[in-house]
């Protein structure tokens, strides 16, 4: 075989996995598909497989995805694999999903809530949670999954690897390697190069090798400008082929489908194949991988990164602008965004508009909520500006750490929600844009970022950070944090974000999680998550001179139980009181304002008082909307900015807004009782495993969100951009009407409001009105 050949074989294979994976399964391989970046490929052969990555389906149309997900209106990727995953001829296929992206647990999440709903699935399919931090706990917590894994394989009838069957198959990969890298000592087209490569992730090692062995007469190729590529990691080859064609010639890359998977070698034991393998953009530092990076691009002799965007990666965003300030004098960084919208700027400031209309709370319990929260942020700065150390954290991270080492914070979350109510959003957004971030990726979670450039600041500023804590709970994440943290100088203490791969699990979790965690998640989890937290405990006890008592940690847990039991028990009333005591106007600020200072005796009595003013008001028969008509849930982040939007219906039409995820999830998702002698760190690491999961994993998100809408007996639902497709599609199969919005919960400007406005008031009296017809002729028979 000449090299013409040899390259035409490896383009085919490289174009069409499935070919490969039909011929070897033909031949009599045991074949099984793999999505993710990080899936084990020598691992899987050492178990007797031979593993064909799975590629999305391209093209526009993904009908079977759109009728499972909804309708795609960003990022495709995920519809056109789970399009590929349950095409008809193909449900056969073993599948192995890896968690190289947020987007790949849900769509494991989604196959198996199809499986459990008894729709169709993949025969054979499993979720391999690999994790990418250098620690000790990830170690063990990778061995614990990968011993899951064998047990898969041998299943589907193969063997659990030995370190000698490994030693063997990564000597074979290694060989292919071998040549790989000396393919990079000579002119070789940048395209050829990435399908060469990603062959070695579809072709059996010792039939790659025989092709490389050929290419021993490699087509010239032009000179023109060099360029380095990074970025997203291209799943096909159309982003190279189009530089190409601009006559760029790409002389190395940095991503994990290109030369980062020659840079480490094949592991050849079990205790190699747990440690932190190849990690994928998701679980990358941006600062950290920058000056790499642009190093390898110089050597490469490049003139230009080329920096890729494909189909609205979130994690691509965030690393542009680490790349932008390391670039030495003479390089220059060509940002290019492929099969997404193009990121847009934000758009220009507009003259100061009238405030929004307040809104109409019916509850004294709230009277004091501003007033303290402005002089609990006041007594916040005078702390800081005396020399105590600062935290910035996430909703979703363990808070109740930094509240037993008295060491003060602030929840990003909250404010976002007061930059939003002060009616800064613009503003920030264009801080952001002008120091070269994302303005439209996660940008709710980035305003604490914007606030360390906000000169002017909201309520005075926030304090310059310490700390900053968050879980790799989504793609930008990690990049946002990372971001901040070299913005400021503060140290970033990022959980591990994992995920349950058990086919069955418990979806009634509501029921069960209060009293039974220990019982009904996986001990992996929690073990990972409880070493991490007494790392960081460790660290800020170096920092801050504070000492972890644990008496004061058990007292802490005990008043957010307490807390949160106040709020089941209020979250319970509404439910079940028609007409509705309060509204969701009422409820989230009641609701969030003491969660923001859970684990206080001030927010255990905060929700006390809203739980008693509501009991009242049930006994005296007060109602939020006196001719309350039809009932409706927000599904998705509260509008902070404008709550009096949520009450443009109540008089007209008699429609109020009866349930919104703040009270629901602070009733349902942060209880975790530890009595009978159980750790209480244990029942901290079992609240934070789950936070998100309640919202916009399927299994867990779609029979909460109907549990919660039958039981508050709503006649409709308006969702949000964010909210999750799979929860509103398990709302409309149970007969609820859904209206999605297709909008944020911060920037929405007066045209947009007025829109919506619209578009609710016919959903109100079409769909919902019907709903609520029917609800009141049941409850009279």
């Amino acid at each position: 075989m000449d090299a013409a050949a040899a390259l035409a074989a490896i383009a085919a294979a490289y174009a069409d996995p499935d070919a490969v994976a039909d011929r070897l399964a033909a031949e009599g391989v045991r074949v099984i598909r793999t999505i993710g970046s990080d899936a084990p490929f020598t691992w899987l052969r050492a178990a007797g497989f031979a593993p064909v990555r799975l590629a999305a389906t391209e093209g526009p149309a993904t009908p079977i995805a759109d009728a499972v997900m909804g309708p795609a209106t960003g990022r495709r990727r995920a519809h056109r694999l789970v399009e590929r995953l349950l095409a008809a001829d193909r449900l056969d296929e073993a599948v192995l999903i890896t968690r190289a992206d947020a987007e790949q647990a849900q769509i494991f999440a989604a196959l198996r809530e199809r499986r459990r709903l008894g729709e169709t699935a993949p025969a054979h399919f499993h979720l391999l949670d690999l994790l990418h931090h250098d620690r000790p706990a990830s170690h063990r917590y990778n061995a614990a999954r990968l011993a899951q894994l064998d047990a898969w394989l041998i299943a589907l009838g193969g063997r659990a690897p030995t370190d000698a069957a490994l030693a063997q198959a990564a000597a074979e990969d290694e060989a292919a390697r071998t040549l790989l890298r000396a393919l990079g000592e000579r002119q070789l087209r940048g395209s050829d190069r990435l399908r060469i490569i990603g062959a070695s992730t579809i072709l059996p090692p010792a039939e790659l090798t025989r092709l490389l062995a050929a290419l021993d007469a490699l087509p010239e190729i032009a000179s023109g400008r060099r360029v380095f590529v990074t970025g997203s990691a291209p799943e096909s080859d159309a982003s190279y082929r189009a530089l190409e064609a601009d006559g760029d010639t790409i002389v190395g890359d940095d991503h994990e489908w290109g030369d980062r998977r020659l840079l480490a070698a094949a592991p050849a034991t079990r205790a190699a194949a747990a440690a932190p393998g190849l990690a994928p953009l998701a679980a990358r530092r941006p600062t950290a991988d920058a000056e790499p990076i642009v190093a390898r691009a110089a050597a490469c002799g490049a003139a230009a990164i080329v920096h890729l965007t494909i189909d609205a990666d979130e994690a691509a965003a965030w690393t542009a602008p680490a790349i932008a300030r390391a670039l030495p004098d003479g390089m220059t960084l060509t940002l290019r965004t492929i099969d997404g919208p193009a990121a847009a700027d934000p758009a220009p400031a507009r003259p100061a508009a009238a405030p929004p209309p307040r809104s109409r709370k019916s509850l004294a319990a709230l009277a004091g909520f501003g007033a303290y929260q402005r002089d609990w942020f006041a007594e916040l700065r005078a702390q800081v500006a005396a020399g105590a150390p600062f935290a910035m954290v996430n909703a979703n991270a363990p808070q109740e750490i930094l509240r037993a080492l008295d060491v003060p914070f602030v929840v990003n979350q909250w404010w976002a929600s007061i930059v939003a109510a002060k009616q800064q959003t613009q503003r920030y957004r264009m801080l952001l844009r002008d120091a070269g971030y994302p303005t439209d990726v996660e940008a709710y979670s980035a305003q604490g970022l914007a606030a360390a450039m906000d000169v002017e600041g909201v309520w005075g500023g926030l304090p310059r950070p310490d700390s900053l804590h968050a879980v790799g709970s989504s793609d930008a994440t990690i990049g946002i944090f990372d971001a901040w943290a070299a913005r400021t100088g503060a140290r970033a203490f990022l959980y591990e974000r994992t995920v349950d791969p058990r086919l069955d699990i418990e979806t009634r979790w509501w029921e069960v999680l209060p009293d039974h965690w220990d019982e009904a998640l996986e001990p992996e989890r929690i073990d990972l998550l409880v070493s991490e937290l007494r790392d960081v405990i460790a660290a800020l006890e170096a920092t801050t001179g504070r000492v972890f008592d644990e008496a004061r940690f058990v007292a802490v847990l005990d008043l957010v139980n307490e807390q949160e039991d106040y709020y089941r028990r209020t979250r319970d009333l509404v439910a079940r009181s028609v007409p509705a005591p309060i509204s969701i106007v009422d409820s989230m600020p009641a609701t969030m304002v003491p969660q923001w200072h859970r684990g206080t005796v001030w927010a255990r009595d905060a929700a006390r008082a809203f739980y008693d003013e509501v009991a009242a008001r049930v006994a005296a028969g007060a109602a939020a909307v006196p001719n309350e008509r039809v009932r409706l849930m927000w599904v998705g982040r509260g509008l902070w900015s404008e709550t009096a939007f949520y009450q443009r219906w109540e008089e007209s039409h008699g429609a109020v807004f009866v349930w919104s995820m703040y009270l629901a999830l602070a009733a349902d998702g942060y209880i975790r009782r530890f009595d009978r002698g159980r750790d209480p760190m244990r029942a901290l690491a079992a609240r934070f495993l789950t936070m998100g999961d309640e919202l916009r994993m399927p299994s867990w998100a779609g029979p909460w969100h109907v549990h919660e809408a039958q039981s508050h007996q709503v006649d409709g639902a308006v969702a949000l951009a964010d909210a999750d497709p799979f929860v509103l599609r398990a709302l409309a199969a149970a007969g609820i009407p859904v209206l999605e919005l297709g909008i944020d919960n911060f920037a929405m400007d007066a045209a947009t409001a007025d829109a919506l406005d619209r578009r609710i008031t016919t959903f109100i009296e079409g769909p919902a009105t019907r709903c609520a017809d029917l609800r009141r002729c049941g409850a009279t028979a």
